[in-house]
């Protein structure tokens, strides 16, 4: 039995592989048409990247460890309720020499979590194929990816759209040449985080992730994986950029969000 679950599971690796293969991906636009996505200027890091600009997203690629070490990616409330179906076509970056493949994390354990999320990006067919890209995603356990990293990017979604405002995202990993890889070099990082920014009222807010297998299960209380927004820049070396006079939001005080009005907004905007 476990022999044919893995060669469902190759099958349909291969699929999706080919199917993504066949979309035509476009190189990366000029890094000063991701402005949106870094409205007060772009991130600072002792480290050497490559940037990608994507329609989406921008990303700050770590061609050593095969991971992005932050994207950034502004979510406007008109786009927070995209009605593209879920494609899961995971396809290597050719803008990249070398970069990731999905194969890299098959039977590893780890899942292919996005740093941008697909329902962030699913607003349009060429955004949400965007979003596949394997310079967007990073080796999470599933635990994590499927639970309380899972749970704040729906909060997000639900913020933008009951607060009529838009959301600037910084995404990143914590990682050293310590940290274990998986498939041919691809660094398991050992702490995520996120920054999230209320682009209408400069507040801010941030979360971090430890990284370990099996991830705790925190149930739906997110003010637990709260940190302050100056600790994950000193940990993660990255200097992020932020409103004038920006507030940092005290943990428990996040914005609200109503998750059953949210899941009604998307399948009555869906339907149309």
């Amino acid at each position: 039995m476990k022999r044919i679950l893995a060669i469902l599971a190759t099958l349909t690796l291969t699929l999706s592989t080919a199917l993504a293969q066949g979309w035509q991906q476009s190189p990366p636009h000029p890094i000063q048409q991701c402005v949106q996505h870094s409205p007060w200027g772009f991130a600072e890091s002792r480290q050497q990247l490559q940037p990608l600009c994507r329609t989406g997203y921008l990303s700050a690629y770590d061609a050593a460890a095969k991971i992005p070490n932050w994207v950034a990616y502004t979510l406007q409330p008109q786009n927070a309720l995209g009605c593209q179906p879920r494609g899961n076509d995971f396809v290597a970056d050719r803008s990249v020499k070398d970069g990731a493949r999905p194969e890299d994390y098959t039977g590893t354990g780890y899942d292919r979590g996005h740093a941008a999320p697909d329902g962030d990006l699913a607003w349009s067919e060429h955004t949400q194929r965007e979003s596949y890209l394997m310079t967007n995603m990073y080796p999470q356990a599933g635990s994590l990816n499927r639970g309380a990293w899972k749970l704040l990017e729906t909060s997000i979604r639900g913020w933008a759209v009951q607060q009529g405002a838009p959301y600037t995202i910084y995404v990143g990993a914590v990682y050293s040449p310590q940290d274990k890889t998986i498939g041919r070099g691809v660094v398991v990082p050992s702490t995520y985080y996120k920054i999230v920014v209320n682009g209408r009222t400069g507040q801010i807010a941030g979360w971090s992730f430890p990284h370990r297998q099996p991830y705790p299960n925190l149930g739906n209380d997110l003010t637990k994986l709260r940190a302050p927004v100056k600790d994950i820049m000193a940990l993660s070396g990255v200097t992020f950029k932020f409103p004038p006079g920006a507030v940092e939001v005290p943990p428990g005080s996040e914005w609200p969000v109503n998750y059953g009005a949210l899941t009604d907004s998307k399948r009555n905007t869906c339907k149309k």
